[in-house]
């Protein structure tokens, strides 16, 4: 008797979730949302490396920054530069899983 009331609060579980929740699990965007940090975050790393430890030769500062130095401003810079492209990337990752899920339904209706 135990097993069926577990199947039916499972199922009721299921029917009260937000659409708005069912519809981002069916389009992956959490993992899309985690893939993309993981990208931006590595991208920006990467270039502010570049930029900080001048691995492509020294940069010619005739600039003058502000309050802070050069450093913390690219650094600042690069935090922008992650979340944009880890928004991109989750962009194009949930419209590529929409895609391919509109396809298959398109495949399941011709059947």
């Amino acid at each position: 008797m135990s097993d069926d009331t577990s199947v039916d609060r499972s199922s009721v579980d299921q029917s009260t979730k937000p659409p708005m929740l069912v519809l981002l699990e069916s389009l992956a965007f959490y993992r899309n949302a985690r893939v993309g940090l993981v990208a931006g975050a590595v991208l920006a790393a990467l270039l502010y490396a570049v930029r900080a430890l001048e691995l492509l030769g020294p940069v010619i500062d005739t600039r003058d920054y502000p309050l802070f130095g050069p450093d913390v401003w690219f650094l600042l810079l690069a935090f922008v530069l992650a979340a944009t492209f880890a928004l991109l990337v989750a962009i194009a990752l949930t419209v590529a899983e929409a895609v391919r899920g509109a396809r298959g339904m398109s495949e399941e209706s011709d059947e």
